[in-house]
């Protein structure tokens, strides 16, 4: 697992009080239309402006909707985080308890489904309604570490006055979010909130830390899936006679029998059994078998496909639907594989990977990180990105789907050549 970059909402060095009043005169003029008198941290500043297209109201109280009992337990047992709870209680709880702070964590559309101890910080929660089965999206409660991380798909920490509504500036929080190994999908946060008092440099990182160990877990369990797959698929593959692979549900291979081996195949959402083009093989015989797909390339030569729509009008969810001879699937994006489509589909005549680098990151010199990025996505939708220049096929029709608001488009995206 690779590094990733951790802001800490309070500078190195700086006094707690004094950075809060700094932050409260920020938030007001930030408000009042003012000049401010620094300027909030990027993250920070791109929330509250999502804040004030979304109308949220800085003084409002009015408590955000909550689950039912029953529909709780549904959620927590569907959200694929049960798994991981033991590890993040494990790494958090007793931490969350000593230092006056509780543990929380909510799923990939922002319900509360677990929240754990300091019995007072839990009894100052109630009186916020920041409790088990509320909504703490940033649409619902404004500008917050878990919201805030659902957007922006990457650890947050927000301490006092950044808080847009002023009913949480008494309260610092640092969340980190949690996704799905087997395919990317975001699954939820964790996160460590308290009183604003108790912010520390360092939360933020320890929560990373914690949700990457979980991650890890989960990767753990799905391997050990895989190997199970693996020794079924043996004696399928021995009786297919020709060219074959198995994999898992989510596209990850278990075995192949006279094909080139790859750790992963792009599958389409929802697929059934039948007759698919996909980008690995080309067009393919695909059968179930417990566990995963029985997949065979066919031997008629399909035409590669005619149209790629890039659906980016969900904020959480962008996607990326192929359509062909052979019919129409769609493929869920991670969040950086929608950046560089969005950027491909924006210049069809191609980018280098200098230039894609200065789009993404604003510094033309990490090509290294751009060209393995590009190798991934390639290696999904090779029958529709070409190379040299990296660019969408020239004889495929690219559609892009964005959201009315120009400012929507990929919230949670910094990259210079989305948020302009």
């Amino acid at each position: 697992m690779g590094q990733r970059d951790l802001e800490a909402a309070l500078p190195a060095g700086a006094d707690p009080r004094r950075h809060a009043r700094v932050l409260a005169q920020v938030h007001e003029a930030a408000l009042a239309g003012k000049a401010l008198p620094s300027r909030p941290r990027a993250v920070i500043g791109a929330s509250w402006q999502r804040m004030r297209r979304l109308g949220v109201d800085p003084d409002g109280r009015a408590p955000a909707p909550v689950l039912g009992a029953e529909e709780l337990e549904t959620r927590r047992r569907t959200s694929g985080l049960a798994e991981a709870l033991p590890t993040l209680r494990g790494g958090l709880l007793t931490l969350a308890e000593q230092a006056a702070h509780i543990m929380v964590i909510v799923d990939a559309g922002g319900q509360v489904l677990w929240r754990d101890g300091s019995a007072a910080v839990r009894r100052r929660a109630d009186g916020l309604g920041f409790v088990e089965g509320v909504d703490w999206r940033e649409e619902s409660v404004g500008t917050n570490a878990i919201g805030t991380a659902l957007v922006a798909r990457r650890p947050v920490q927000v301490y006092s006055a950044e808080h847009y509504v002023r009913a949480q500036h008494s309260w610092t929080c640092a969340a980190a979010p949690l996704h799905d190994p087997r395919d990317g999908k975001l699954l939820g946060v964790v996160d460590l909130s308290g009183p604003a008092p108790t912010v520390h440099p360092t939360t933020l990182a320890l929560v990373d830390a914690v949700a990457r160990l979980a991650q890890a877990q989960l990767r753990t369990t799905h391997l050990t899936e895989l190997e199970r797959l693996r020794g079924f698929a043996a004696p399928v593959l021995g009786k297919v006679g020709g060219p074959a692979v198995v994999a898992d549900e989510h596209g990850w291979v278990a075995a192949a029998a006279g094909l080139a081996p790859v750790d992963r195949i792009a599958l389409p959402t929802g697929l059934k059994p039948g007759r698919v083009w996909l980008p690995a093989y080309g067009n393919c015989a695909v059968e179930p078998v417990p566990g995963g797909w029985l997949i065979r390339p066919a031997e008629d030569d399909a035409a590669p496909p005619t149209r790629v729509v890039l659906d980016v009008r969900s904020p959480r969810e962008p996607e990326l639907t192929v359509a062909g001879a052979t019919g129409t699937w769609t493929h869920r994006l991670s969040p950086r594989h929608a950046e560089m489509l969005y950027v491909l589909a924006s210049h069809r005549d191609g980018r280098s990977a200098s230039e894609l680098s200065a789009d993404l990151f604003g510094d033309a010199g990490r090509t290294v990180t751009v060209r393995a990025e590009m190798s991934r996505l390639r290696r999904h939708f090779g029958g529709i990105l070409d190379a040299k220049p990296y660019r969408f096929a020239d004889d495929v029709e690219v559609l892009v789907r964005r959201p009315p608001d120009p400012e929507a488009v990929l919230p949670h995206s910094l990259a210079p050549a989305i948020r302009g």
